[in-house]
């Protein structure tokens, strides 16, 4: 084995947190046989965004095995090498170049701060980090927090925060459960995320404001934009981009008089216009299109009101 080659296999068993020398057979194969070509993608092992990840990165056409146990993949299909990881250390992985790519929310980019390249907002993973208190508490609006004692994952951001809002509070730092803060008497407020709100109901908590919203991104080291690795880059960004366009519309089929295709082609023009068909019935089209998701159902209604029928909804995989 090339010297190169044992030290990179080392220094990746070293960042995984993984003793080379108690490594599995299996995985001690995979890190002398790195392939410094491929590009390398972090992802959290086990959590919130673990499983709508692993889906999005399925949706995108890319073949790999994941399992609890697992700490990498490579992908059958793409030069991409997975990695499986607690979240809290993707960006240091991304920024120290140990990995070229990250998926991982929003709210720990802005935690942490790294120097890294975020490429996209990858639409799933929706949540909020906001402050609650006690329902019976009486702290009802946020200048109310002034010297309370707030418990939080998120030191750094409450700390912006309360700066932002001219609040003098003690931050306690806690690593899980901070919801059950208050009723310990440890905190008189916390800063936590929230995506339902239910644990916030279940703990007696109400929200008192909120601080920023989240989602998952696709993060990049800055050197990769630059290296022999771009081309690879762009290929998997643009299938990413294709599962996100395609979750923005649905493709809709309807039949409809040849007469009012004009104002058919303003209500839906399509990505570029309308695909149209003439029907065996005299005077009747076919017309296929796509209709944005957020304005489906008023599009619809304006479709039927000036005489389209047997319109047919489908949902878009990919659209490139």
């Amino acid at each position: 084995m090339a010297v190169a080659q044992w030290q990179s296999s080392r220094l990746w068993a070293y960042w995984l947190g993984v003793r080379f020398s108690s490594a599995t057979l299996d995985e001690r194969n995979y890190m002398t046989k790195l392939n410094t070509k491929n590009l390398k993608l972090a992802i959290q092992k086990q959590g919130r965004l673990t499983e709508e990840t692993l889906e999005f990165l399925r949706r995108s056409g890319l073949e790999f095995e994941s399992y609890n146990q697992r700490l990498f993949s490579l992908c059958r299909n793409f030069p991409l090498e997975i990695l499986f990881v607690r979240d809290d250390d993707i960006p240091d992985y991304v920024a120290s170049g140990i990995v070229d790519l990250g998926i991982l929310g929003q709210n720990i980019l802005n935690e942490e701060r790294p120097k890294v390249k975020k490429l996209l907002n990858l639409r799933y993973g929706f949540c909020s980090l906001i402050v609650a208190v006690p329902k019976e508490s009486k702290i009802n609006k946020v200048s109310d927090l002034n010297n309370k004692t707030i418990a939080t994952t998120y030191p750094k951001s409450t700390k912006n925060f309360l700066k932002k809002n001219n609040i003098s509070s003690e931050i306690i730092r806690i690593s899980g459960s901070v919801e059950i803060a208050p009723a310990l008497g440890v905190a008189e407020a916390i800063v936590d995320l929230t995506s339902t709100g239910s644990t916030l109901a279940l703990n007696d908590l109400r929200i008192l404001t909120k601080i920023y919203d989240s989602e998952a991104v696709l993060i990049a080291n800055g050197k990769t934009l630059f290296n022999d690795k771009k081309g690879l880059l762009e290929k998997l960004i643009t299938r990413f981009k294709g599962v996100l366009s395609a979750k923005n519309y649905k493709y809709v089929m309807m039949n409809a008089p040849e007469e009012i295709l004009s104002k058919i082609k303003k209500i839906v023009p399509g990505l570029k216009s309308p695909t149209v068909a003439p029907l065996a019935k005299t005077g009747w089209i076919s017309v296929q299109t796509v209709i944005k998701e957020e304005v489906f159902w008023e599009t619809i209604e304006r479709l039927k009101s000036i005489g389209a029928q047997g319109i047919i909804v489908l949902p878009i995989e990919k659209i490139i």
